[in-house]
């Protein structure tokens, strides 16, 4: 019989009634099966009902073991199995869990939210913890952000951890008086400075966050607690890598080694938990001005390296006095107290250098030093496009040429090259095939990107840029497809050395000719490797370390091309694989890598005169599958992997001190232009102030050559000090102009200064000392809001389409 249909049916009522009724048993303790003990209350549920809510508890019951933290617990019904909850679960938060499995519903008085939002975080209960966040931030007070910025847990919310520090940022003038901030540990820094120029130029953002990396080293490098800092204080000095160091390693003899140096000195040799931490740099010559490109809550919403920045991190910083500051940071993920205090640090025996108008308290202005004197400006090397491994780069027109790589499991296919005059990234044309763990070579111009990875399988396709084209086109294939291989050129032709086939490190070796575009083979390797460094160097290819596969290699092998041999040479001090190599200055250069267990910052350098290699000094970052090319006569690592996240950031080998250093000179040539770019990225977003009636008339150049370059950036200045002025007391005496002045042969560092014009001075000499009191507060604001607005200089070596 053929059917005739069927019925269906939608009951909409089902649903709630199903919970009202669930909920209904669960209070009369109708087939309860599980009892959940908390503090001293049992509260009676069943267990499906609860694991349709929390993974925790699904994992826990699914165990069926009937403890959690601690053995057996008898409840007033002894046939249900009991399950005690500690940690952050408190009665009243679980309670409210426990109704909202049974209602859906969730509805809690302010004073509970951190109790609920501590237990759903501990039960995983994820849209409770987000709906709770959602509800702190509404809520967020000066005297409570500090508590609910140290909630447990809170990092693995990464936007609600965003938006509690923008808060804190934009109020932590008010945070900073409260209690519970007065009430986080504290570390305690001085910073010495030679010239009082020095310290009138510091940007409080800037110096924050040159602390953090001075705390991070002690902490990851010399494995020194929290704790252990917080012991005493500490007096660092800028060295000349334009990072901060102990003074108590400051190298002896040197002017910087004052009274007040020395005392310090004695003072830290009878801490028995003192350890020399690296062969310490000398002071700048010269004032220096050093700039991040950072803004305190820049991160990234979804990569490892959100995560990391949030575990080091800026959160809020102010001036207290003209040298006094203080700062919120995370130390590892903990919330902590920076006081940082600058100090004049004037050598024992005077100097010709230091001149009395140098020194002297009235100098405000760069034109009144000497040439030798003006501060140098430093900023953050611009970061790429985004975190990459394995990728490409060669020289190229002076430039820094970087094609594809991959981060985390995506292959690239983008390029883009680096000028170091402009410290800027731009993006060049796409490859026709993305390339992970590929190496690029150049001759006369032409980029060649050889072999890689597309993602899925090795690749034996090649494909080159030169001059006269703007798209990448194919060439002869390889031999054998592979990827992780060594590639460079010499003497006109385009080498590939090993590398990755799938299976195991081939030994396989070809050259490209590229005026026959044919591909022929020479002498294999003694050992198939992969990830090893390959370059050429006196006449002859050397591959250094790499992997067959299993181990992590510390050979060398030398390749003589007259002969077409392989023969091993001095090897590694370490073995590594993933890592860069590279001619600099006459010597060869290993950096970074892996030891297969640990990303490295260390480097080595091949001694021509021993044979031998000996240890180089170290990056600021360990870094494996790193690429490295030297660029007008710097030695650059780009990208890599530090062990925990990809990175996207380049530093360089410093020739002049021999350390590698993220933070590079700006010229008096681009400073201007870099300025401008960054106020107008930075204020483009700022909100017309409807009321000017705080702010001064104008914001005007000083007349001089430069005064049509910083026309925006008065504009721009005028407007965001009209945003945060909250009361007219700058038109309180009257006009004035606030000069912003850029100095001719100097670097050009932006500085506002106060001016009146000549008929003014009568009437202002009338003021009152509250209306003075105003008008400092005026200008003390502007001056703030260029400093802080310089902080996003380095933003303009984003990249330009």
């Amino acid at each position: 019989m053929e059917s005739c249909g069927y019925l269906k049916f939608m009951d909409d009522n089902m649903k709630s009634s199903f919970l009202q009724s669930l909920s209904t048993m669960r209070k009369n303790r109708l087939f309860c099966d599980v009892v959940l003990l908390v503090e001293n209350t049992e509260i009676h549920a069943h267990r499906n009902v609860l694991a349709c809510v929390s993974p925790q508890l699904m994992e826990l019951f699914s165990t069926d073991a009937g403890t959690l933290k601690g053995g057996p617990t008898a409840a007033s019904d002894a046939k249900l199995p009991c399950y005690r909850l500690n940690g952050q679960i408190t009665k009243h938060g679980l309670m409210y869990l426990v109704e909202y499995a049974y209602t859906g519903s969730l509805e809690v008085p302010d004073e509970m939210i951190r109790d609920v939002y501590l237990a759903a975080w501990q039960l995983k209960i994820d849209s409770v913890v987000k709906e709770c966040a959602r509800h702190l931030v509404s809520e967020l007070e000066p005297d409570i952000c500090i508590e609910t910025r140290s909630l447990p847990g809170i990092e693995r919310n990464r936007r609600f951890v965003q938006e509690v520090d923008a808060y804190i940022a934009k109020n932590f003038h008010l945070v900073s008086e409260t209690a519970g901030f007065l009430q986080l540990p504290c570390v305690l820094i001085e910073v010495l400075y030679q010239t009082r120029q020095e310290m009138s130029l510091v940007a409080e953002c800037s110096l924050g966050r040159l602390v953090i990396d001075w705390v991070r080293r002690q902490m990851t490098d010399q494995d020194v607690s929290v704790t252990a800092l917080l012991e005493r204080s500490h007096m660092l000095y800028l060295a000349l890598d334009n990072s901060l160091q102990d003074c108590a390693d400051l190298p002896p003899g040197q002017e910087s080694e004052s009274d007040l140096v020395q005392d310090y000195k004695r003072l830290v040799l009878k801490c028995p938990s003192n350890k020399k931490h690296r062969k310490a740099l000398k002071t700048p010559g010269r004032p220096r001005m050093i700039l991040y490109s950072r803004d305190i809550g820049d991160r990234s919403d979804a990569t490892d390296a959100a995560a990391t920045e949030m575990d080091w991190s800026l959160v809020g910083c102010s001036k207290l006095s003209d040298h006094s500051y203080v700062a919120l940071v995370t130390l590892n993920g903990n919330l902590t107290r920076l006081s940082i205090q600058l100090r004049l640090n004037l050598p024992t025996t005077p100097s010709p250098i230091n001149t009395p108008d140098v020194m002297s308290t009235s100098v405000s202005r760069d034109e009144d030093l000497d040439e030798c004197q003006q501060p140098e400006l430093f900023c953050e090397v611009a970061t790429m496009s985004g975190p990459k491994c394995g990728l490409g780069v060669a020289e190229l027109e002076g430039k820094l040429f970087v094609c594809g790589g991959y981060d985390r499991a995506e292959c690239l296919r983008s390029v883009e090259s680096y000028c170091p005059e402009t410290n800027s990234w731009t993006q060049q044309s796409n490859m026709g095939e993305a390339r992970g763990r590929v190496q690029i070579a150049v001759i006369d111009g032409t980029v060649y990107a050889v072999g890689g990875c597309n993602g899925t399988t090795e690749l034996d396709s090649v494909e080159y840029l030169s001059k006269a084209e703007r798209k990448w086109k194919k060439m002869c294939k390889l031999p054998l497809a592979r990827s992780n291989a060594g590639v460079c050129a010499l003497n006109g032709q385009i080498y590939c050395i090993g590398g990755w086939n799938g299976q195991s490190g081939i030994k396989q070796c070809d050259v490209l000719k590229p005026d026959e575009n044919r591909w022929f083979s020479i002498a294999p390797l003694n050992t198939g490797r992969y990830q090893a460094g390959v370059t050429a160097y006196g006449g002859k290819l050397w591959v250094v370390g790499g992997s067959d596969a299993w181990n992590c290699l510390g050979s060398v092998e030398v390749y003589d091309l007259e002969a077409n041999q392989w023969t091993l040479g001095p090897s590694l001090l370490t073995a590594r694989r993933g890592c860069g190599l590279a001619e600099y200055n006459g010597k060869l250069y290993a950096v970074g890598g892996s030891d297969g267990t640990h990303s490295l910052n260390t480097t080595e350098c091949y001694d021509e005169e021993s044979k031998c290699w000996v240890a180089g000094p170290n990056l600021t970052s360990p870094r494996s599958n790193v690429s490295v090319a030297v660029v007008q006569n710097r030695l650059y690592a780009i990208g890599g992997f530090s062990g925990k996240t990809f990175l996207s950031t380049v530093e360089y080998l410093d020739g002049a001190t021999n350390e590698w250093t993220t933070f590079v000179p700006q010229t008096s040539a681009n400073i201007d232009s870099l300025l401008e770019n960054s106020l107008r990225a930075a204020l483009q977003n700022v909100r017309s102030s409807s009321s000017t009636s705080s702010s001064p008339d104008h914001l005007s150049g000083n007349g001089g050559p430069n005064e049509s370059t910083f026309k925006p950036i008065h504009t721009a200045l005028n407007n965001e000090y009209n945003r945060q002025q909250h009361s007219p007391k700058a038109t309180a005496g009257g006009k004035q102009d606030i000069l912003f002045t850029s100095a001719q042969n100097s670097a050009k560092t932006a500085l506002l200064e106060d001016e009146q014009d000549d008929h003014d001075t009568g009437d202002l000499s009338k003021n009152t000392n509250a209306t003075k009191t105003a008008q400092e507060n005026s200008i003390n604001l502007l001056q703030q809001l260029a400093a802080n607005k310089c902080t996003e200089i380095a933003t303009a070596g984003n990249h330009t389409s």
